[in-house]
């Protein structure tokens, strides 16, 4: 297949387009990454994921106690709407 100067033409200028996004996005990464190990001491996005899933874990086991306790306290509301 055989390009014409202007089809050519607008090739470069979609590979310059996409090298302009891959270092956009490069650039976003390399400060994803310093924040994670700033704010959560994470070196790499595995460790990233590992800390999430913990706590996921922790949140789940929040949820079972707030859910536990709020069946307590309606437990112990119930003879007091009997009363009125």
């Amino acid at each position: 297949m055989v390009y014409t100067e202007k089809e050519l033409l607008n090739k470069k200028e979609e590979v310059n387009a996409a090298k302009t996004t891959v270092s956009e996005l490069t650039g976003q990464k390399q400060a994803v990454i310093k924040q994670l190990k700033e704010d959560w001491k994470c070196d790499n996005i595995g460790q990233a994921k590992a800390l999430i899933n913990t706590f996921d874990l922790q949140l789940a086991s929040y949820d079972k106690k707030i859910e536990k306790g709020s069946l307590e306290l309606q437990k112990l509301l119930e003879p007091e709407k009997e009363k009125e």
